[in-house]
């Protein structure tokens, strides 16, 4: 006999640590180098210099990844019942978390200051 879908579980949140970030700001700076030449001659015997500049390569590879959060809400399985009950527990777990991150970066920014 068919009752149609269960109900999907929500399991409790699984909250990571904290990431800190850090914003890069880059400024570039012309610095003058002067490289006078002096050629002697002398019994017209002539130096010549060759100069070589090699060249070395690296590659480094950046790789990002993007997640997204989903809206705040019911969850799917239903507006009542066991799934609303677990989207507020989630919602209530999501709200503590932000509230350490914001906690743990706001002592870590009072550290920097000093």
């Amino acid at each position: 006999m068919y009752c149609g879908p269960r109900p999907t579980n929500v399991l409790p949140a699984i909250v990571h640590p904290t990431k800190c970030c850090v914003n890069n700001t880059f400024q570039n700076n012309v610095v003058p180098h002067i490289h006078p030449t002096h050629t002697t001659n002398v019994n017209h015997i002539n130096f010549q210099h060759q100069h070589y500049f090699p060249q070395t390569q690296s590659t480094v590879n950046q790789v990002t990844n993007q997640q997204f959060v989903a809206a705040p809400g019911p969850f799917p399985g239903g507006f009542g019942g066991p799934a609303r009950a677990a989207s507020e527990g989630l919602a209530q777990a999501v709200s503590e978390a932000l509230a350490q991150v914001a906690s743990v970066c706001q002592d870590r920014a009072f550290l920097v200051d000093k």
